[in-house]
């Protein structure tokens, strides 16, 4: 959890929903708008109501009838053998994958998502995708069309929620994050080529017929490492707009454009 004190005593000015509504509404969006969401609350400063005045604010500026999506993923519900951020002690691995609970879209929890997505996700009209590990949330006239049939793999690839806002011409929108953070260009990397593109085994639980099941899937190893430095060579050639959001920076851009800027990116840079 941040410093509460720390984020009150950088802040300039209480952050409401009507501010947010403005600045979101010059940083470009519009009513009727598709979007999809990263963000980080403790970077917009002092925002009275939390999490909970930053989703009111999305969902007043693209108004009912635009659609907001957000990624909610579960990484937790994954093989414990390949954990790192922590490990576990080898002799509790099979304890904890057998009692690992299968994924449900409303109970299982999000992780190193933040707060902002944690409400969305909570919100009575959203809806969210019913992959263990990748999953995606969207409020709006087209998040049941999003977020249904979600492909156990390619997690974030062709017939993904990623690739359908992209069909849509949908926008990203970065809360006092940046393109690390930007999970579309996980739908660059499926497209790319490079050397050391591979899959791997992943494993998650499941509920099959009434029943938990393991099941295990080849998808993309996914690497994001080189995704700052991508957005950061996308904006530099014009194509994304930034301004204030509340004490943070807010950016926007086409998701098509920086998908396909990425592609040609990853080939030539991997």
């Amino acid at each position: 959890m941040p410093d509460e004190r720390a984020i009150i005593e950088s802040s300039t000015r209480v952050v409401t929903r009507d501010l947010l509504v403005a600045q979101l509404t010059e940083l470009g969006l519009r009513p009727g708008d598709i979007l999809i969401v990263h963000s980080s609350l403790s970077r917009l400063g002092w925002v009275a109501g939390g999490a909970q005045t930053v989703v009111e604010a999305l969902l007043a500026t693209v108004t009912p009838t635009g659609t907001i999506v957000m990624p909610t993923h579960s990484g937790h519900l994954s093989d414990p053998t390949g954990w790192q951020n922590p490990p576990i002690p080898a002799e509790w691995i099979d304890d904890t994958r057998n009692a690992m609970p299968a994924y449900d879209q409303r109970l299982t929890p999000t992780r190193e998502m933040g707060q902002i997505v944690d409400c969305f996700r909570m919100h009575a009209d959203t809806i969210r995708s019913a992959h263990p590990q990748h999953s995606f949330a969207a409020n709006g006239p087209a998040a049941a069309m999003l977020t249904a049939d979600h492909p156990l793999t390619p997690s974030m690839g062709e017939g993904s929620p990623l690739s359908r806002l992209y069909d849509l011409d949908a926008k990203v929108l970065l809360l006092g994050v940046d393109h690390g953070n930007n999970s579309s260009l996980h739908l660059a990397e499926h497209r790319a080529t490079w050397s050391g593109k591979a899959d791997g085994d992943v494993g998650a639980p499941v509920t099959i017929d009434g029943r938990r099941t393991w099941v295990t899937y080849r998808d993309l190893d996914y690497d994001s490492d080189d995704f700052a430095k991508l957005g950061e060579e996308f904006a530099a050639e014009g194509a994304e707009r930034r301004g204030p959001v509340g004490e943070g920076v807010g950016r926007l851009c086409s998701q098509r454009a920086i998908v396909d800027f990425g592609v040609r990116w990853i080939t030539a840079n991997r």
